[in-house]
């Protein structure tokens, strides 16, 4: 089991650890709800270490990154991300990422843990006819999330540069916490507000202690998995491996907004096709009438008991306390407002097509 530079202070605050993409991560400190809470109302910091990091260098960098992903990087300037999908060759989804650009011919690819080799490969295929540098730095680097409405404010006297003039999905390299040349992101996994914090593996536990320093009298808690899995979940945020894979197109997922066919791209002709007659399958958000908590993989069925999809992700949302979640169902049941039933065990618990996001802050 693979360990972040963090593993040990999280085990000395009492983390329940479990093991997450070959890496002991802490799920919870407190309770899931607890932490949820924290992040909703004040702040919250997480260590997504696991998370993958690739650089990719050179005058092709662009190019390569165009190719093998489905959003249009060339818009990005200096000190600006974008997420977006490493599409396959059979219309599914390698992985989605976060593209980084730090310098004129340099950029920063964000990959989900699990899929690091497999990211890797791929990109790496595909850079036979580009030639563009690529460093996998993976294993380097440190990644904090400090999320919630108070972050700017709880993390101001870290650093010298103004944080509340950094929007949404820009960054800057900054001085944080005592350490210089930090990627302060203002990116996130909650819909909660808050920064991403990437820094060398030596110099992340100064940064986490000055970080709950620092936000102690805003009420900071460390928060684990669980609480970023409810969290995402409330905003309708995929999860790798659960609302997205291998076999999920981009445009049934409803990331049609990072599928820019004003370029060429893996597979691109396939699914513009796709996009033009509509696909046949989308992912959909629903919440339950009745008490009940809809679970990975549990079937939806219609009003008739027959299966129509699969809830792919699903909790009780803390915020609303009531059962959510996200399933693949035909397209002609996905209007909002439609009925559908989610099996519970012996029961078809009906619930209601609704539109995303389920927390509205």
């Amino acid at each position: 089991m693979k360990q972040t530079a963090l593993t040990q202070t999280h085990e000395a605050l009492g983390a329940k650890m479990v093991p997450f993409a070959g890496y002991s991560m802490p799920v919870s400190y407190e309770g899931v709800n607890i932490e949820h809470e924290t992040v909703r109302n004040r702040v919250g910091v997480f260590d997504v270490s696991h998370m993958g990091e690739f650089l990719i260098s050179g005058p092709t960098a662009l190019g390569l990154i165009q190719k093998v992903t489905s959003n249009d990087a060339s818009k990005l300037t200096i000190g600006r991300a974008q997420y977006s999908c490493l599409p396959n060759e059979t219309g599914g989804i390698v992985d989605d990422l976060i593209v980084y650009r730090i310098k004129e011919d340099q950029y920063l690819l964000v990959v989900n843990a699990s899929n690091i080799d497999k990211d890797w490969n791929h990109i790496s295929k595909y850079n036979g006819e580009f030639k563009a540098e690529m460093r996998n730095i993976s294993d380097n680097y440190s990644l904090l999330a400090i999320q919630g409405p108070k972050a700017v404010e709880a993390m101001q006297s870290l650093t010298s540069i103004d944080l509340s003039a950094i929007k949404f999905y820009h960054f800057e390299v900054a001085d944080f916490a005592g350490i210089e040349h930090v990627i302060i992101s203002a990116t996130g996994y909650t819909g909660s507000g808050g920064f991403e914090i990437y820094c060398k593996n030596e110099e992340v536990l100064q940064v986490w202690d000055k970080v709950l320093e620092a936000g102690a009298e805003f009420g900071i808690k460390p928060v684990g998995l669980a609480a970023r899995d409810t969290l995402r979940l409330e905003m309708g945020y995929c999860l790798y491996g659960n609302d997205i894979s291998d076999e999920t197109s981009p445009l049934e997922a409803g990331l049609g907004w990072i599928t820019k066919f004003t370029k060429d791209f893996v597979n691109s002709e396939a699914l513009a096709k796709e996009k033009a007659h509509g696909p046949e399958r989308k992912l959909i958000a629903f919440e339950l009438d009745e008490r009940g908590i809809p679970r990975h993989d549990y079937d939806i069925v219609d009003t008739n008991g027959k299966k129509i999809g699969t809830v792919t992700s699903g909790t009780m949302s803390p915020s609303l306390g009531k059962g959510i979640g996200l399933g693949y169902v035909p397209t002609v049941l996905s209007g909002i407002g439609s009925k559908i039933h989610i099996q519970i065990r012996k029961k078809a618990i009906p619930a209601t097509v609704v539109k995303l996001p389920f927390y509205k802050g």
